[in-house]
């Protein structure tokens, strides 16, 4: 008779945490989400040597004397922009990964080229590897953006086995992949873009990029909320998390720091967008004032410190009667609930009365700003 086929076996994975469970229920028991664990084929155990051919740490590790480890090699790698160096705390460290995040469309593909083409060009060769695009669609990206005949090569694929292949073959001095939710691993049954997906490509190529010195940059994609989509694991095994910001009606755009091991937080570079791409900006200050027109009510010029520079920033405030009962508050470029905390202090402390009257508050420029000390820009704008 016959052997029953064995049924394949599945496990529910949390998309938030990546927590993994027997059974569906309703609230993730680990991070306490609701509706956030996906049905996944469970993985098979990976056969044994694979941890060493696809980028894991090759033989026992080695003990070391604090004295006695040079940092003379790891000198970091210019990326060609000033102001992605900045972000990045002075270059990018030589085995690092970087993740890169951003609403779709932003830019964030296009910087990555510009800074792959002048890496290739300046240090050697460099692999881009495209999981979105082709060969040919990546191309011509580069020619409008006038990337010249610089040591790049070029790889349209999603199987980590196989990029990691191409790795070894190039021996790259910096790798780009675009992006970390379409590379899939053979060894699990998932779709690209789960959590254990996501989870397994990340953890290979760190373990490539820690054993060949090897910088490594990553594109996510973000959720609608605009936080990185993906298992939060995701941001802890990286060095550094960046995010590219802007407005697709204006034509800069920001690169921000939210963890940085080798440099600064919350470091700020701007960037605009021409028809050559992106051009950094080594006075953002000019940029973000440059169609202020004086004299005008309801605008307040204040001084922002984003990382370690000081940046001027227009407040502009529009204040007009409530036609519906209720008074409206927007704002764009700060903290709603701050907003509303200064104009209550407004109306106590300074007799303005603000109670039946609509407040629209707006950073131009697209710039969000979070520190303190604008508060006062906000309240001489109102």
């Amino acid at each position: 008779m016959p052997r029953a086929k064995a049924e394949a076996r599945t496990v529910f994975v949390c998309q938030t945490c990546g927590s993994r469970s027997r059974k569906w229920t309703g609230q993730c028991p680990d991070c306490g989400e609701w509706n956030t664990l996906v049905e996944e084929p469970e993985a098979a155990a990976p056969a044994a040597g694979d941890d060493a051919r696809y980028g894991g740490l090759a033989g026992p590790a080695e003990v070391r004397r604090y004295s006695e480890i040079d940092v003379e090699n790891a000198a970091r790698v210019p990326s060609g922009f000033g102001e992605f160096d900045r972000v990045l705390g002075g270059g990018i460290v030589p085995g690092s990964m970087v993740l890169v995040g951003g609403e779709p469309g932003i830019g964030k593909s296009t910087l990555l080229l510009q800074v792959a083409a002048r890496i290739a060009a300046a240090a050697g060769p460099v692999l881009y590897a495209s999981g979105e695009e082709s060969e040919q669609q990546v191309k011509e990206r580069g020619q409008r953006l006038d990337v010249g005949d610089a040591d790049l090569y070029l790889l349209a694929e999603t199987c980590l086995e196989r990029l990691l292949e191409a790795v070894d073959r190039v021996r790259p001095r910096l790798l780009v992949v675009d992006s970390i939710q379409t590379i899939y691993s053979l060894n699990l049954a998932s779709a690209p873009g789960s959590v254990g997906q996501v989870r397994e490509a990340a953890t290979h190529l760190l373990f490539g990029a820690k054993r060949r010195n090897l910088p490594t940059i990553l594109v996510g994609h973000v959720t609608k909320d605009g936080s990185l989509a993906g298992p939060k694991v995701l941001e802890h095994v990286v060095d550094t998390v960046l995010y590219f910001e802007g407005e697709r009606h204006h034509s800069h755009r920001v690169v921000r720091a939210v963890k940085n091991r080798f440099g600064a937080v919350s470091e700020l570079g701007v960037f605009e967008m021409t028809g050559a791409g992106l051009v950094a900006v080594s006075n953002p200050s000019r940029l973000f004032l440059s169609d202020r027109a004086a004299g005008v009510p309801g605008s307040a010029v204040l001084c922002s410190l984003e990382g370690t520079r000081p940046i001027l920033v227009e407040v502009q405030a529009l204040v007009s009667t409530g036609a519906y009962g209720t008074a409206r508050r927007m704002a764009s470029g700060i903290d709603h609930n701050r907003l509303s905390l200064l104009l209550a202090v407004l109306e106590k402390r300074a007799g303005l009365g603000l109670a039946g009257e609509d407040v629209f508050v707006n950073v131009a420029g697209g710039l969000a700003i979070d520190e303190p000390a604008a508060d006062l820009g906000v309240v001489a704008a109102v």
